[in-house]
């Protein structure tokens, strides 16, 4: 899979100009240039909470990401930074730092909101930078996360499904990593010590009661602990002295607090370990040419005033991807053919095995690249270009044949026409001179290599239209009687019977094979639809095995801290996923989605192929 030269500092995705979001064309054009699989990182936070500076270890630099020194926010809207994946190869790790939340300049919550959602929707890892304590305050500036339900739709208004979709954000969200800055506290809860884990679990955890105040108390924690499918904290000590903070950039490593080194480097490897690659809403993995399509599909949704829905990114993603995938498939069906037209004429055998070897070559690469083509509809536009493409090149290979053999005729008739001009065959004993001539010349030409699918069509045609001149020979030979005559006229409609025969023969048995190739061609597409759709149900089965096992972990902790009636709610939940999980794995999904490709790809055959064979027979 291909990589993108290397991005030397962060260049800005979406920009934020008086409150409107705009995607940089410039980032678009660089994560086009990446088809590995991303792993995609964000950073969100209040604004001057050192976020930019987390990001630039992430990328393994000192600086990138701008720092600042004041109390102004300097990152405005999302900057991207591109670097290869430290420890897995094959993919890019994406950096998105985002505008710092709650900037007085800007004072406007709902773009703060928009930014957060953003955020949520393209990354696989979610950071969360404040300073302090996660206390009730540090919570409750974290609001953004209660309205997303309100601007992030999983299903569509026309899908016409029901049900709770706050449920179903756990199968889809990051992760979640809680950094804490400027720690300086100790990790102890009632006197014992507890883990950086543990602290975010005991600040997260709900009161009873079913007052406004408690709701409200209540809300955030819940949204946090429901959404994501996976909490993680680190607590950082301040890096270093308030008069070296204004030039963090600029510090060496010595100079930093060793207990934020420490944690920098835990930071950093969990991130590398843990983030995921980025998937799409059905387990798709994300390349940076989808993200940047996934990208300009939200901000043109949110722009237009809509709400960015889950199910609607994914089918304008996967149109456009299963165009191109078709486009490059076909591509790679005509590169293979490319040889073998290069040495037209080529036998039958030569030339329907470099289609069927090309053909599934490219299905390969249809499948490699498409995703949700669950009707079938851009594999077979696949199969009937490619069909048009073969029934092309099958026409040029026959024209070269004929061409070639019709060259090759006239090379071997040369000589016996200039007899016939110099009046050779016109003496007694003529027509037995011309025969033997004749048949020589048929034996020198079947003999003749490589003439290609028209060599006995061409070799009849030929003969046919020297059939008069045979016959004005035949009966002004003097040598022979009457019924000489008739014997020989006898002989020679026999033998054009005969080269008939071979001309039909031929044809049968370059049907016969090509049927044969197509039915090869059809067993090779139905494997490879099975196993294409194998893999994505697997990729659903992960996506939904993540969402239940947070689920029960999230029941498990309801249960011990006596909230029984959320824990049964939670129950509900999670027989509802296992539910879907049951019905994907339990062969439906094969009834339903893999065999009316396989019946429409089948449907094409008869349509195309058949049809242009059973012409040629007919001719």
């Amino acid at each position: 899979m291909s990589q993108a030269s290397p991005m030397p500092r962060p260049i800005c995705l979406v920009k934020n100009v008086c409150g409107s979001l705009q995607v940089c064309k410039d980032a678009i054009e660089f994560l086009n240039g990446i088809n590995q699989p991303v792993v995609v990182v964000s950073v969100v936070g209040l604004y001057r909470t050192g976020k930019s500076y987390l990001m630039n270890r992430l990328a393994g630099q000192q600086t990138g990401f701008a720092l600042g020194n004041t109390i102004e926010s300097k990152t405005k809207g999302i900057w991207m930074w591109c670097v290869p994946h430290p420890s897995e190869r094959g993919q890019t790790l994406v950096l998105l730092d985002t505008e710092g939340l709650g900037d007085i300049d800007k004072g406007d919550s709902k773009n703060d909101g928009w930014i957060f959602c953003l955020a949520v929707l393209l990354s696989s890892t979610l950071v969360y930078n404040s300073r302090g304590t996660i206390d009730n305050d540090a919570i409750q500036k974290l609001h953004y996360i209660t309205e997303i339900s309100e601007q992030i739709k999983i299903r569509s208004a026309e899908a016409g499904e029901e049900g709770d979709e706050d449920s179903q954000f756990v199968r889809f969200f990051p992760s979640f990593v809680w950094v804490v800055r400027d720690f300086t506290l100790s990790l102890e809860i009632d006197g014992n010590e507890v883990t950086e884990d543990e602290y975010l679990d005991f600040a997260l955890q709900l009161k009873k009661g079913v007052n406004k105040k408690t709701s409200d108390y209540n809300l955030p924690r819940e949204c946090i602990r429901s959404y994501f499918p996976s909490r993680k904290c680190f607590v950082f000590p301040s890096p270093a002295s308030p008069d070296n903070m204004r030039r963090l950039e600029t510090l060496q490593e010595r100079d930093l607090v060793q207990g934020f080194l420490e944690t920098t480097g835990r930071f950093c490897e969990y991130i590398f370990v843990k983030s995921p690659v980025k998937t799409l809403k059905g387990g798709h993995r994300v390349t940076g040419k989808l993200l940047g399509q996934l990208a300009q599909i939200y901000v043109e949704t949110i722009s237009s005033g809509k709400v960015p829905c889950l199910d609607n990114a994914v089918v304008a993603l996967a149109n456009l991807e299963n165009k191109a995938a078709v486009q490059e498939a076909l591509k790679v069906y005509k590169s293979g053919m490319e040889e073998v037209k290069n040495n037209f004429p080529v036998s039958v055998t030569d030339f329907t095995s470099e289609h069927q070897k090309s053909s599934k070559l490219a299905t390969s690469e249809f499948m490699k690249n498409s995703f949700k083509d669950e009707k079938g509809d851009y594999l077979k536009q696949l199969v009937q270009d490619i069909d048009m493409c073969y029934v092309v090149l099958m026409e040029e290979n026959e024209m070269a044949s004929e061409r070639k053999c019709k060259e090759l005729l006239k090379d071997l008739f040369s000589d016996m026409n200039k007899r016939l001009q110099n009046g050779e065959y016109s003496q007694c004993g003529g027509y037995e001179i011309y025969c033997r001539d004749r048949d020589a010349i048929i034996v020198q030409y079947r003999r003749e290599p490589n003439k290609g699918v028209k060599a006995e069509a061409v070799l009849n045609e030929i003969l046919n239209e020297r059939e008069a001149e045979g016959k004005s020979i035949l009966h002004a030979d003097e040598k022979l009687t009457e019924n000489d005559r008739k014997i020989q006229e006898e002989k020679e409609k026999a033998a054009l019977l005969e080269q008939k025969c071979k001309e039909e023969e031929e044809k049968r048995i370059d049907y016969e094979h090509k049927m044969e190739v197509e039915e090869e061609r059809q067993k090779d597409r139905m494997k490879q639809i099975e196993e294409k759709f194998r893999k994505e149900m697997e990729q659903q089965q992960e996506e939904m095995e993540r969402a239940v096992e947070s689920k029960v972990k999230e029941r498990e902790a309801l249960m011990d801290k006596g909230f029984k009636e959320k824990a049964e709610l939670m129950e509900d939940e999670i027989k509802n996923l296992k539910k879907q999980q049951e019905e994907k794995s339990s062969g439906g999904w094969f009834k339903e989605y893999v065999l009316p490709i396989v019946k429409t790809c089948a449907d094409l055959l008869p349509t195309v192929l058949q049809h242009r064979f059973m012409m040629k027979r007919l001719k």
